[in-house]
């Protein structure tokens, strides 16, 4: 029998690339997006179409949309992506972040509720991050159950839906399971992000900018194998746990951009055009490191990554050089006005 599985925030980086694996898999895709800055009907344009796919414009904060949604289609896993991720819009505008990474998360529970009454073959996949943790000392790498220290309004956004959550399944039962993950990169990833914000400066040689003295340390997995760990999570993930996903692969961001840089000259820049750094102001509360202990998901569910970074990172600058439509001239004119945000 199909299984069928909702998506929200599936016209986002992460929701896209899961919505393809999920075809790729035999799902039958409800997508539901509010078509947000971060969204772009550009990374589905290929699957609409598709008689496996249904779209919904539609907030997760449309209690009465969602509750249709659920009753009509009858998922067998609901994948919560919808979200405000950016740190620095955070800062700058935390308002959107509560109303979205919790009011939203709350909404989607309250159906939730309701909905597994008629429908006992269910679960809830929710997409935290391993910001919640917080700033990570030396050498170590945060286990699921250490405590959240969240330093920033959406990381702060982001632990407040995970112990709603957690209170949820305690109270009311719900089959819900958590992930959290390190930096995702990859293809379809909104120019604001550090790594395509790098590759896309080169592109079109501009400066690439880095905060501080670019030693803050992060850990990064290819989009595609964290989608791969959030289908073995509907499938073999134990209802009420938390699962963190990683790849052990951590840089600093001043090594990461000459990384970037070195693939780039190597395998695509036939000019060798001078690219340039440059240190700006370092953001307020800029935690130095995220590290991750994934050895619960390999050793209990058995997932691996696929991709090596080095491998994935070629893939991505790639992808990037070959889909100059997402970055055309009017969305260049809206990047620009965005741009300005640095990310890691």
């Amino acid at each position: 029998m199909q299984k069928k599985a909702i998506v929200t925030g599936g016209l986002g980086f992460i929701g896209s690339n899961l919505i393809k694996l999920l075809l790729k898999n035999n799902f039958f895709v409800i997508n539901i997006d509010k078509i947000s800055y971060a969204s772009n009907i550009y990374n589905l344009q290929n699957i609409k179409k598709k008689i496996k796919y249904k779209f919904y414009k539609s907030d997760i904060c449309n209690k009465k949309m969602l509750n249709m949604i659920l009753k009509k289609h009858k998922p067998n896993v609901l994948f919560n992506l919808a979200a405000e991720t950016h740190v620095d819009r955070s800062i700058n505008n935390p308002l959107n972040f509560v109303r979205s990474n919790i009011i939203g998360v709350y909404n989607i529970l309250e159906c939730i509720k309701e909905y597994i009454k008629i429908q006992k073959n269910f679960k809830m996949i929710h997409v935290s991050t391993d910001e919640v943790y917080g700033d990570i000392k030396g050498l170590k790498k945060s286990k699921e159950g250490d405590k959240y220290q969240p330093s920033s309004p959406y990381s702060a956004s982001k632990a407040s839906a995970d112990h709603l959550i957690n209170s949820y399944v305690r109270t009311y039962n719900l089959p819900i399971i958590i992930s959290n993950c390190c930096n995702n990169f990859g293809p379809n990833q909104f120019p604001e992000k550090f790594i395509p914000k790098t590759i896309f400066n080169i592109i079109i040689n501009k400066n690439i900018p880095i905060y501080g003295k670019g030693k803050n340390q992060r850990e990064w997995i290819y989009v595609e194998d964290h989608c791969r760990a959030l289908i073995s999570l509907f499938k073999k993930g134990k209802i009420g746990e938390s699962y963190n996903i990683g790849t052990g692969f951590i840089a600093n961001n001043l090594k990461l951009v000459k990384k970037i840089i070195k693939i780039y000259k190597s395998n695509f820049d036939k000019k060798k055009h001078k690219i340039k750094i440059e240190f700006v102001k370092d953001r307020p509360g800029h935690d130095f490191r995220y590290a991750l202990n994934s050895n619960k998901i390999k050793e209990k569910l058995g997932w691996n990554q696929l991709y090596s970074f080095n491998k994935a990172l070629i893939k991505t600058i790639k992808w990037y050089l070959e889909n100059p439509k997402f970055y055309n001239s009017k969305q260049r004119r809206k990047f620009d006005k965005r741009l300005g945000l640095i990310n890691d």
